[in-house]
């Protein structure tokens, strides 16, 4: 059986994709299911933003292919794992969650590289290139501790 794997920020298009590409990048696809949402519903069926294509691009990785959904109360019985970006989101995802079983399956992504530290990611829409490159670094040092993981 797969393991199934939901990456979530607020829109869908900066953050969580690039989750979305660097673990299915690192995972074996026949073992581990990847995709993402966001918590708002703005990017419904958009592309990434381009600034995320063009980093991910940059690292090799053609994340073209995503768009965007929203997070939806059954996600939590469709996936193993729910990885959010931030604290906010977390929130908003856990406001959703209708058992305790449901909010166990819900991490802070940066807990896998800062254990307890509640670190968020920060959310590089409206600043500029330089945050996409350091999400995606951040990201990619998460997503790596994932797949070693699982």
């Amino acid at each position: 059986m797969k393991t199934k794997i939901l990456m979530v920020c607020l829109g869908n298009i900066c953050r969580s994709p690039l989750a979305e590409g660097l673990l299915k990048a690192k995972v074996d696809p026949d073992k581990v299911y990847v995709t993402s949402a966001g918590t708002g519903h703005w990017h419904v069926g958009e592309q990434p933003d381009p600034r995320s294509i063009a980093v991910a691009k940059k690292n090799n990785l053609d994340i073209t292919d995503q768009r965007g959904r929203q997070f939806k109360a059954e996600d939590f019985n469709e996936f193993d794992h729910i990885f959010v970006m931030d604290n906010s989101n977390k929130e908003n995802v856990l406001k959703l969650a209708k058992t305790e079983a449901d909010r166990k399956k819900v991490q802070l992504i940066l807990d896998e590289i800062f254990p307890g530290e509640n670190v968020d990611v920060p959310d590089p829409y409206y600043g500029g290139d330089s945050g996409f490159d350091r999400v995606y670094d951040m990201l990619n040092q998460a997503c790596q501790s994932i797949a070693n993981r699982i």
